[in-house]
């Protein structure tokens, strides 16, 4: 069996298959799909704070196992992230799992990395890998969805807090320049929701956003996002966001991050963000049936939030840890 690095200035055809074999593998998860758009940005060419390495094994000209590597770039540098790890499930136990979870580590190893992260869901053959192999599970991640056809939209209404001293501006698609400085602001808040404890904070410097809007559209999404601004001064208190496919091709929308920082909390922000996102997607999106999101187990308030809004549980996922 051969490991073979994906070149990202000449993927080809390679990148499209490894995503065929991640579909295949997939099979059986609930909830949407990652589209081949944002498969080919995420796993081949890396986000805005990483760097990605792909490796398959092809056989008879077909990709049949493959991984992703992610190496944080603006924080974490000790850390590689493993996004995917698949086998085809008619070739699986036959090793090649193994020999590329031993391949991903000795290229963090190269590179001085010492903490593997990757995520499954609780139950399965991904997770019957990961403790097989020695790891240890972290974080725990639920997965919830709202169902838009069911909601109740009057009673959303009447659940619209009235957050005084705030007002609320909004946008579709990439941000604009002279809006980055306050989104790199209010970004910073997702670092006070739960993470590992070996993982330190996020980085997120101005290139680092200017570079994930600019990727937006690359990877096939569009984007609604909503920003609170204390009204007195106008300074950013916290966003929501929610991503949908540029293409309009399936009926899912993913919530992103939501967040309100420490120093404007207590004025119902997340709540207000939230509903007034779902209103907005319902005016402008209605061939949107279901909403996705993810959160910590551990974030109480968070999902108080969002099972208040209606969201019921799809699934939970593990943050696999490995010590290198």
């Amino acid at each position: 069996m051969q490991i073979h690095r994906i070149d990202p200035e000449r993927p080809g055809r390679l990148l499209d298959d490894f995503h065929d074999a991640f579909v295949a593998a997939m099979e059986g998860v609930p909830g949407p799909q990652v589209p081949v758009a944002r498969f080919r940005q995420e796993v081949g060419e890396g986000g805005p704070g990483a760097r990605t390495e792909s490796w398959v094994v092809v056989e008879d000209g077909q990709v049949v196992a493959g991984y992703g590597l992610g190496f944080p770039r603006y924080d974490n540098a000790h850390v590689g992230v493993l996004f995917p790890l698949v086998v085809r499930p008619e070739r699986r136990r036959q090793a090649m799992g193994s020999a590329l979870l031993a391949h991903a580590l000795g290229r963090l190893r190269a590179d001085g990395r010492r903490l593997l992260l990757a995520e499954t869901p609780t139950e399965g053959v991904g997770a019957r890998f990961a403790l097989a192999r020695g790891c240890t599970a972290g974080v725990v991640l639920a997965r919830r969805v709202l169902d838009l056809r069911k909601v109740d939209w009057d009673a959303f209404e009447r659940m619209i807090p009235h957050s005084e001293g705030y007002h609320l501006e909004r946008w579709t698609g990439p941000t604009s320049p002279e809006l980055l400085p306050d989104l790199a602001t209010v970004m910073n808040g997702m670092n006070d929701a739960p993470r590992d404890a070996d993982v330190e904070a996020m980085n997120i410097p101005l290139e680092r956003v200017r570079t994930g809007e600019q990727r937006t559209r690359d990877g096939g999404d569009d984007c609604y996002t909503i920003l609170a601004r204390r009204t007195s001064d106008g300074a950013p208190a916290g966003y929501t966001r929610v991503f949908l496919r540029a293409d309009r091709e399936d009926d899912w929308a993913h919530q992103g991050d939501t967040t309100v920082l420490r120093q404007h909390r207590g004025h119902h922000l997340g709540l207000l963000l939230k509903l007034t996102n779902l209103f907005w997607l319902r005016e402008r999106e209605p061939h949107l049936d279901h909403v996705i999101t993810w959160n910590a187990t551990s974030n109480a308030h968070m999902l108080a939030i969002n099972e208040a809004i209606g969201f019921e549980l799809l699934d939970e996922w593990n943050e696999w840890r490995l010590p290198i």
